[in-house]
């Protein structure tokens, strides 16, 4: 007699497991693959955005009407960084809003006189006091450079006392017709916002910017144009005092610049915070230089103007 039994109490089961076929294999080593790849193009697409980014080509929304008519709101425009060098510098610390080091790549060419460039505002917590904020851009045109003794006579721009068309004339113009009692509030004195110097938008300087090396004397003018610059550069603390101008509580006769500076200014005169008002702009502070506008929308009717599309910024 046969009996059927089942497994129990210590009797042992096996269980069999299908080995994977080799259609299987490749099947499994097919997708592996696709996952590899895939990951390499993307590895590969973001280093070549971050390339694109750091050293070739960057893209900044015009948020006013400051530089029209040559730049209006809604504008995006190109910044070609090879032109002046691109940037480096230590991005983490930047975001946390600490100051860095700022390093540049030997660009083609200086900046000119007229260039439209976009920089990193140099004052985001106030006028009296220069400080990096990488998320603060501005866009104006380039009036003065290093070495430069720029002044405003009747509105007009003057470089080394000859009157240069430089930005927009009729803006300008409108200025100098304009008496004092004409302007808005805020709008008519300028920097360094002191009666001892007394400037104004529509008379303004002479006013000397600084090239790497040059010295000047600390009197008291000098002084209050040039404090903003010696404490940045310094990482130190200015001071004026009894007919004398001390550096970290020390006496100074005279200071030599570690930098190079430049004034900007907006074509809409009348609509613009530039450097007539907080003054002078540390080189390694601008970006690049804008080439052309890439896409205008307007701000108000979401209209694509395709009237602007590619034009050249001059």
């Amino acid at each position: 007699m046969v009996c059927n039994s089942s497994p129990g109490i210590g009797t042992t089961s096996r269980i069999y497991r299908k080995r994977p076929t080799e259609k299987d294999m490749g099947f499994l080593k097919k997708i592996i693959d696709w996952f590899l790849n895939a990951i390499l193009v993307v590895s590969i697409v973001a280093s070549i955005w971050i390339f694109s980014q750091v050293f070739l080509l960057a893209s900044f929304r015009i948020p006013s009407d400051s530089m029209e008519p040559e730049l209006v709101e809604g504008d995006f425009v190109a910044v070609w960084k090879p032109t002046l060098g691109a940037r480096l510098f230590d991005l983490n610390a930047t975001l946390r809003l600490e100051q860095t080091a700022i390093h540049r790549v030997p660009g083609l060419r200086k900046a000119k006189r007229g260039d439209v460039l976009v920089f990193n505002f140099p004052h985001p917590n106030g006028w009296d006091k220069i400080e990096m904020h990488i998320l603060k851009y501005y866009i104006k045109r380039c009036i003065g450079l290093p070495g430069d003794t720029l002044s405003i006579r009747d509105g007009r721009f003057r470089i080394n006392g000859v009157s240069e068309p430089l930005g927009n004339l009729d803006s300008q113009e409108r200025i100098g017709q304009t008496p004092p009692e004409g302007f808005a509030d805020g709008i008519y004195k300028a920097f360094p916002f002191d009666s001892a110097v007394g400037w104004n938008i529509r008379d303004f300087g002479p006013l000397y910017l600084p090239k790497t090396g040059d010295k000047v004397e600390m009197n008291r003018e000098n002084y209050l144009l040039y404090r903003k610059l010696i404490a940045w550069e310094q990482k130190a603390e200015i001071n004026y005092n009894d007919s004398t101008v001390f550096l970290n509580g020390e006496p100074i006769r005279e200071y030599r610049f570690l930098k190079n500076y430049y004034f900007m200014a907006g074509d809409k005169g009348l609509n613009s915070q530039d450097s007539r008002y907080w003054g002078l702009l540390p080189e390694e502070y601008i970006v690049g230089k804008a080439a052309f506008v890439w896409k205008s929308v307007d701000p108000y009717t979401g209209q694509f103007r395709w009237e602007r599309f590619m034009k050249k910024i001059e």
